[in-house]
């Protein structure tokens, strides 16, 4: 007996203190686990206590994933929620680990987001168990509608019905009844087809009861910034349920509706840019803020996606111009 308790002393004093996921510095909160990302082992271990795999996408010093990790992961029912029904794995936007698919191939983190499409920060994806990416949530979505959008998963709607519109069914408490509307719109007939050299196109689609939609108007569409990228394209202006008839950038006909589902809108507001050729070139799908709303339309405007085909790099040249010039920087507001 004194053996075995001098060999369990030794055991215990040599294991590994525990280990948490995190970000550059930044440790997530517990819930979240460190794996060998070899994702198709991590997916049958998870199956086995039903559960699916969920992965995060972040990088440092990115305010929404903090938002995120401070609102929602700090409530216990989501945190619940999330330890009962899923195996939530973190990932850093520029990271180097070594991840493996399901397609056997072995990508770093950097490789593993591009094959995958990341394009923000935060940005959650839900697997099933044959790792079918079902559900996509693009940037910071709210508490009550971040838990809604988790349900899609653990009430496995995947099979009766799509992402958007298990997201459309979720209110928007508080917020305004009406669209708002600004004088940059487009007005009907909606015939959004593009011709070579002329103005890159923005289509925002929004819903009634949509409180980041609210923010937009209030705040987004009145800095002078984002007025004067604006003003450099043509803005189209839709409501998720519109019947509004249109040709689409391509030249197609169709209804607000029907595009907006073509389009695979989960979120409101999305805003997506289409080129001179009528070729879709960016989107937003995400709440945000002055400092990245702009930015966005910058990123169009000025043609700079034809040479930085992603969006981060981007940001992080401009916030480094901007300090350089001596400006201040406040990617919150």
């Amino acid at each position: 007996m004194r053996r075995l308790l001098a060999l369990l002393a030794l055991l215990f004093a040599v294991m590994p203190a525990p280990t948490f996921a995190q970000i550059g510095d930044e440790v997530l909160p517990p819930v979240f686990v460190e794996t060998l990302l070899e994702l198709p082992d991590d997916a049958a271990e998870a199956a086995k206590s039903g559960k699916r795999l969920l992965l995060y996408f972040a990088q440092v010093g990115c305010p929404y994933c903090k938002e995120l990790m401070q609102t929602s992961f700090t409530q216990k029912t989501i945190v619940d929620k999330v330890a009962k029904h899923f195996l939530p794995i973190a990932f850093n936007l520029f990271g180097d680990r070594e991840v493996t698919w399901f397609d056997g191939k072995v990508r770093s983190e950097k490789e593993f987001a591009r094959f995958l499409k990341v394009q923000f920060t935060p940005t959650i994806l839900l697997l099933d168990e044959k790792g079918n990416i079902i559900a996509r949530i693009n940037g910071y979505y709210p508490p009550h509608r971040f838990s809604a959008a988790l349900d899609y998963s653990v009430k496995r709607l995947e099979n009766k019905l799509p992402f958007a519109e298990h997201m459309k069914a979720v209110p928007q408490a508080g917020a305004s009844a009406t669209l708002h509307d600004e004088p940059f719109f487009m007005k009907p007939p909606f015939n959004l087809a593009r011709r070579p050299g002329g103005k890159a196109l923005a289509v925002l689609f929004e819903t009634r009861h949509c409180a980041p939609c609210d923010e937009l108007h209030q705040e987004g569409f009145k800095l002078d910034k984002a007025l004067a990228a604006i003003s450099q394209l043509d803005v189209a202006r839709f409501s998720l349920s519109g019947h509004e008839t249109l040709t689409t950038p391509d030249g197609r006909g169709t209804t607000a509706e029907a595009w907006g589902r073509e389009l695979r809108i989960s979120y409101t507001p999305s805003v997506v840019f289409f080129d001179d050729r009528g070729k879709e070139v960016f989107r937003l799908e995400a709440y945000l803020r002055p400092f990245h709303f702009t930015s966005s339309f910058e990123y169009v405007a000025s043609g700079a996606y034809r040479k930085e085909p992603e969006f981060q790099r981007f940001l992080q040249n401009k916030a480094e111009h901007m300090k350089q010039a001596g400006e201040k920087l406040d990617l919150w507001r």
